[in-house]
């Protein structure tokens, strides 16, 4: 009976997981994209397309962790940093997205300013 019990509740569990493996896949991509990019590039706009990528990761991220709480603003820590920015905004907010098609929403948003950025 207990087994039978135990077996439900892990079954329950796995059907409440998200995949998130695409999001942070694109958001590692995007950051090893722009590590990889010479500062021309990064001071051409690429620094800042991918800033504006972190704060947007980290306005939702913290909008599902703290539903009617403004959300802070991600600071510019400078153009190399940005990589990183946007590594720790995406993992934070795979931790914490809800569904699949939330998943798909921040990857397309992530694979978008990756195009915009150029790298």
């Amino acid at each position: 009976m207990f087994a039978r019990w135990q077996q439900s509740r892990c079954d329950a569990y796995a059907r409440d997981v998200v995949d998130t493996t695409p999001l942070t896949r694109a958001v590692d991509h995007f950051a090893d994209r722009l590590r990889a990019a010479p500062q021309s590039r990064l001071q051409r706009g690429a620094a800042a397309e991918a800033l504006e990528l972190a704060r947007e990761l980290a306005r939702r991220a913290q909008r599902l962790e703290a539903p009617g709480v403004e959300p802070r603003e991600m600071p510019d820590a400078g153009m190399f940093a940005a990589a990183d920015q946007i590594t720790v905004a995406g993992h934070d907010l795979a931790v914490v997205i809800p569904s699949e098609s939330d998943v798909d929403d921040a990857v397309r948003v992530v694979e978008e300013a990756q195009k915009r950025a150029g790298v």
